[in-house]
């Protein structure tokens, strides 16, 4: 018998969520020091599913939801060294449009059909653009680029982004994450049954993920 059995990660996030971006950053290193197999899916969440499909203005937004210029500051001065540490260079004051990220979980969720690394790509390319480069994730060219980017059939991603096509899913698993207790993200699932939740630090989660590894190979799960 092996010490280790090969587990599944379901990440619950949202691409907008700062924290998510560490948190991917974060995961990448705990499963490379971890010595387990780790097979990661990306799963919806919306911080805010009632921006409208068109967005809104981010500054205005983020002053409607903490009152102040000087309260945004405070919060964007707290991440961005966190996400310096992982790599990120946070690029708040270019981003002009909060977005509704509907469109953006559905692409993620037609890349999962792709395969496990197209998904993984897309995600890491969707933080990037967000939060280092300022592009609008609720703008569909911008969703279409970066499923090319990941390796995706943009043709298949240009015809279906105009339909309904996997919104009631999308929503649906949005649903079933609510029911299961998530409440903020980002969420780490293993093996669907133990939750690690926030931006918990590699060491953290390559721990958390060797245990349940260890336990899975004792068929104690």
């Amino acid at each position: 018998m092996t010490d280790t059995a090969p587990i599944t990660v379901d990440v619950v996030s949202d691409v907008v969520c700062p924290w998510c971006f560490i948190g991917q950053k974060r995961l990448d290193k705990a499963i490379a020091t971890s010595g387990v197999d780790v097979q990661v899916h990306w799963r919806p969440f919306q911080l805010d599913p009632t921006i409208p499909p068109e967005g809104k203005d981010r500054r205005e937004y983020m002053l409607g939801k903490f009152g102040s210029e000087e309260r945004i500051r405070e919060i964007h001065a707290r991440i961005e060294p966190l996400g310096a540490e992982e790599g990120i260079s946070f690029n708040f004051d270019a981003i002009k449009v909060a977005p509704n990220t509907l469109d953006a979980h559905r692409v993620i969720r037609w890349a999962g059909a792709a395969g496990e690394e197209v998904q993984n790509r897309l995600v890491r390319r969707l933080f990037q653009l967000n939060f280092e480069e300022g592009r609008n994730l609720g703008d569909p060219a911008v969703l279409v680029e970066a499923a090319r980017e990941a390796g995706m059939d943009t043709a298949i991603v240009e015809t279906l982004l105009p339909t309904d096509a996997d919104v009631e899913s999308v929503r649906g698993e949005i649903d079933t994450a609510a029911r299961m207790g998530v409440t903020g993200v980002p969420c780490f699932l293993l093996e669907g049954k133990y939750a690690v939740m926030g931006a918990q630090d590699a060491a953290t989660l390559a721990d958390a993920i060797r245990q349940v590894s260890a336990a899975k190979a004792r068929g104690e799960l």
